[in-house]
């Protein structure tokens, strides 16, 4: 196959830990030829949807991607590749929802695209969770400042509030109800009531890992990645600073992965990463889920290696 990734920069990504690149690596492994195409490079060229796309030259055995220096990329349409895999980071701003829109258009085309554009675009990171409402924790979505106070009393006086638009733990804050800056937070965090935010109850379980969990292909991966805070802080992001420790899948955690699974697959939803605290559901992410590096070196359980064999699968039966 010719596998086409839509990634953020190479110079950008940590070749040790960036899932994109283990992703490349499991399928060069398997023989498939890769190319990557960056931000900005989709374009409506000649009657159809092309990227300008550079290949690469993956060794498959090593903790890096190489590619070969003075190699020119050229246009190609979406619809010439086995695959175009869309996993470009947030933040999910108009720049994304008009390549959502451009990548639809490329599907009419022919083109094969996951996660589907228009399951990414439906899917609200953040705000995805509310259909799923059994599962969360105590939350509020609100805007205007005295709306968010209230929900800050209302869900107990200790919350995470939260942008709806960021990723890596960005923007996240913890909230006491006696909180001397509780004002200055809601005030910035909303721009003055003109931000919708998210207040969630907080959950003390955050001491034993914010948990990710890999769906791939509507296929519950079997271990999670437990992101547990550093001392002193209340994120478990790894960008934060947190520590992954790979854990099998708790009975409560599969319950809430394997309700979801299937209806997130049938969406067109390939790659999906749960966010889970406690057994509780806090975010699902859609657009560049990661992890795949850490669940694979401490659990024996290759997350991106199934993905490859999975899409393998899809293809051939498309």
């Amino acid at each position: 196959m010719e596998l086409l990734f839509l990634i953020d920069p190479l110079a950008a990504l940590n070749p040790k830990k960036d899932s994109s690149l283990f992703l490349m690596r499991e399928a060069a492994a398997r023989g498939h030829t890769i190319w990557v195409a960056y931000p900005g490079a989709i374009a409506w060229r000649h009657d159809r949807v092309c990227a300008e796309a550079l290949p690469l030259a993956v060794d498959p055995n090593a903790p890096h991607t190489a590619w070969a220096e003075g190699v020119t990329p050229r246009w190609r349409a979406l619809r010439e590749f086995s695959a175009v895999l869309l996993r470009f980071d947030p933040p999910f701003d108009f720049e994304y929802l008009t390549l959502t829109w451009l990548l639809e258009r490329a599907e009419q085309e022919g083109a094969r695209i996951f996660n589907a554009p228009r399951a990414v675009r439906d899917h609200s990171e953040k705000l995805s969770i509310l259909e799923f409402a059994e599962f969360i924790p105590p939350t509020r979505v609100v805007r205007r400042v005295p709306d968010v106070q209230e929900a800050i009393d209302a869900l107990g006086g200790d919350v995470i509030v939260k942008p709806l638009d960021a990723m890596g733990g960005a923007g996240i804050f913890r909230i006491r109800h006696n909180d001397p800056n509780r004002n200055a937070i809601v005030e910035t965090l909303t721009a003055q009531g003109q931000r919708t935010i998210m207040v969630q109850q907080y959950l003390p379980a955050i001491a034993d890992g914010d948990k990710r969990v890999l769906l791939i292909a509507g296929s519950v991966v079997p271990w999670a990645l437990a992101r547990i805070p550093k001392a002193g802080e209340t994120r478990g992001n790894l960008a934060a600073g947190g520590t992954g420790v790979a854990m099998p899948l708790t009975p409560e955690e599969r319950r809430v992965a394997e309700t979801l699974a299937p209806i997130l697959w049938r969406r067109g939803l390939f790659f999906v990463g749960l966010d889970l605290i406690g057994g509780r559901l806090t975010e699902i992410n859609v657009t560049s889920p990661t992890c795949f590096v850490e669940i694979a070196a401490q659990s024996g359980e290759n997350p991106a290696a199934c993905a490859i064999e999975r899409l393998e699968a899809v293809i051939a039966n498309h």
